[in-house]
């Protein structure tokens, strides 16, 4: 392990004939292997922000983005994806197109918030929290966010269980599988190789793009519904309440408050870095508008065919889809199912972790070995376990288990909770 280094602070330029006095020890400051890490990485932004060419922007841009483009598809995960499924199975294109992306609008106005918050102060939402109202909210906010998160890390690791079930992998495998890889993404201990690990990971939300195009959609509908906005199908009953609900829960929840802003101040981004923290965030929300417009595209042709889905579980929907997309196109729907469980899993625990941190004072960095960050590690790892390990006890009743877990999350998290809890008791069911 790193031994931190010490240096003085600089006290300014004296005449020579001025005496200085030794540096004291309230003086030094202390170089961390976390400062160390995040100073080459700056250092790389500086070197690129001198540079001129369209290609110097580029790799600045390449190297500012991640925090926006991860929470945004961290959150397209498997309660929303199975959300935007039954919304496209239940009612079809008409209504619910415009209104996500009127959802992913509001996502970016709420997540931009955090880019000029991150980037302004070098602290985490749970840090600030902590600071300017005292550490009564902090606490309360810290364990309201990781109470939360534990109730939607069990619908993950269902999620996970679901979509690699439909391939055949035992519920064992795909559940341990899903929790090692999350755990060995952290062994690089660098934010800068977890950020890209989980990226690649990320990108894998697009695949229900082209199951949208296996499913020959009508263009020209899609067009009309996109533009006109058509009138709200059935008017505006219990049911139509719980998927609106369902679908603003999808697209803005407290965890991504916490995760974005602490990871922008772990990447080190500065206020001359905002505007392309706007770009990522954009960019984020775009994509995971489109993966969610796909999926309700993908699911519209059960709608057509007057096909009753209320009851389907994860593997259900896409084995419902093979008549319209093929069997390729039911093996990407389920892959997209467990990649969104997968990558929401990581994303979700990251932001207990910071946000355990920065309320407790212990060290909170990706970019910190695990001895020094150990109670960062052990919150993240230990959350994540515990989910997973509920979904594989014995003989347990997974759907009552989603059911159970949305009910209390209703009630404990009102109202912020309460679309995105009412959304995956309304989809999310697993074998």
């Amino acid at each position: 392990m790193d031994e931190p280094k010490t240096i003085s602070k600089p006290q300014g330029e004296l005449p020579l004939h001025v005496a200085t006095a030794p540096p004291s020890a309230s003086d030094a400051v202390v170089i961390t292997h976390e400062d160390i890490d995040r100073a080459h990485d700056r250092e790389r932004v500086l070197t690129t922000r001198t540079q001129r060419g369209p290609w110097s922007r580029a790799r600045l841009l390449w190297l500012l983005i991640g925090p926006g483009i991860l929470v945004m598809l961290g959150e397209n995960d498997g309660p929303s994806m199975l959300s935007y499924a039954a919304t496209g199975a239940h009612y079809g294109i008409g209504f619910f197109l415009p209104f996500v992306v009127l959802t992913f609008v509001m996502a970016c106005v709420v997540q931009e918030m955090t880019v000029r918050l991150g980037a302004a102060t070098h602290r985490g939402h749970a840090e600030l929290i902590f600071d300017r109202f005292g550490p009564f909210w902090g606490w309360f906010s810290m364990i309201d966010l990781m109470v939360g998160n534990f109730l939607t890390l069990v619908t993950e690791f269902i999620a996970i269980r679901a979509g690699l079930g439909f391939f055949g992998v035992p519920p064992a495998v795909s559940v341990v599988g899903a929790w090692l890889v999350l755990f060995v993404a952290l062994m690089a201990h660098r934010y800068w190789t977890w950020e890209r690990i989980t990226l690649v990971a990320a990108m894998f939300n697009l695949v229900f793009i082209p199951v949208a195009l296996l499913s020959h959609p009508h263009w020209g509908a899609i067009g009309s519904a996109l533009l006109t906005w058509k009138p709200l199908p059935g008017g505006l009953t219990q049911e139509t309440v719980l998927i609106l609900l369902s679908n603003i829960g999808a697209t803005v929840t407290p965890w991504m408050l916490f995760f974005q802003q602490s990871a922008i101040a772990d990447k080190g981004l500065t206020t001359h870095d905002i505007r392309f923290g706007r770009v990522d965030t954009v960019l984020g929300a775009a994509l995971a508008a489109l993966a969610a417009l796909a999926t309700i595209v993908a699911t519209a042709p059960l709608f057509a065919h007057g096909m009753s889905t209320g009851n389907f579980e994860a593997a259900e929907f896409a084995q419902a889809l093979q008549p319209f997309v093929g069997h390729w196109g039911s093996a990407l729907f389920a892959l997209g199912m467990f990649e969104a469980g997968m990558v929401a899993a990581v994303t979700i625990s990251t932001s207990s972790a910071y946000a355990f941190g920065e309320v407790a004072h212990r060290p909170h960095s990706l970019n910190l070995p695990f001895q020094q960050g150990k109670s960062f590690y052990l919150v993240l790892i230990l959350e994540a376990a515990a989910a997973a390990g509920l979904v594989l006890i014995p003989g347990i009743p997974l759907v009552y288990i989603v059911l159970i877990v949305n009910v209390i999350a209703v009630l404990a998290m009102p109202p912020r909770r309460a679309g995105h809890a009412s959304g995956s008791a309304l989809s999310l069911h697993a074998g």
